[in-house]
């Protein structure tokens, strides 16, 4: 299960996916299904996309990282020092983790790579995620925002209690990354 995406997100996310592709309105409303009209009232936070919308936004502007310097971004995660991974912002589905943070989960990388891990998130991040829109994360230039979680455990992995950083990153075809790290604080 994904989460959903922050309806006030995927206005302005679809505007930045058309300007970096040069995609007009009326080409993104005839793939839909709807019309320019629509589109228009989508980005500008007018109207709210139906649910069935909502999914094939998501599918066309998800963070789909191809762009060398994306691939560069992914490198630099894969074989980092520090815990951290990234994720796609809009459908949480991981797109690269640490040594470090695949050192604390029970499954290999390969396992989770494309898939989404909203469903190990804690209620602190949870809480985190909703509060997103009032820190500003949805603007132009987000500021990281940081959350607290409490300590849960699943089959696959563990999330220690402490304070996780979220980065946003803009990828190459408009969509955005979010790169996770955590200070752990042993309670």
């Amino acid at each position: 299960m994904t989460s959903a995406p922050d309806i006030r997100a995927l206005g302005p996310a679809l505007r930045r996916w058309r300007a970096l592709n040069r995609v007009k309105q009326t080409t993104v409303a005839t793939e839909l299904g709807v019309s320019q009209t629509t589109i228009s009232r989508w980005e500008n936070l007018e109207q709210v996309p139906e649910p069935r919308d909502v999914r094939r936004l998501m599918r066309l502007i998800a963070a789909t990282p191809t762009a060398s310097s994306d691939l560069a971004l992914i490198e630099l995660v894969s074989t980092a020092a520090t815990p951290m991974h990234l994720v796609c912002d809009l459908t949480h589905r991981l797109i690269a983790a640490s040594p470090r943070r695949l050192a604390s989960w029970r499954v290999g990388v390969g396992e989770l790579v494309g898939t989404s891990l909203w469903r190990f998130a804690s209620q602190g991040i949870r809480a985190g995620e909703e509060a997103l829109a009032s820190r500003g994360w949805y603007e132009p230039v987000a500021p990281d925002v940081t959350v607290e979680t409490e300590r849960v455990s699943f089959p696959e992995l563990t999330i220690d209690a402490g304070r996780i950083r979220y980065s946003r990153m803009p990828l190459a075809n408009g969509g955005f990354a979010r790169l996770v790290r955590a200070d752990v604080c042993h309670a």
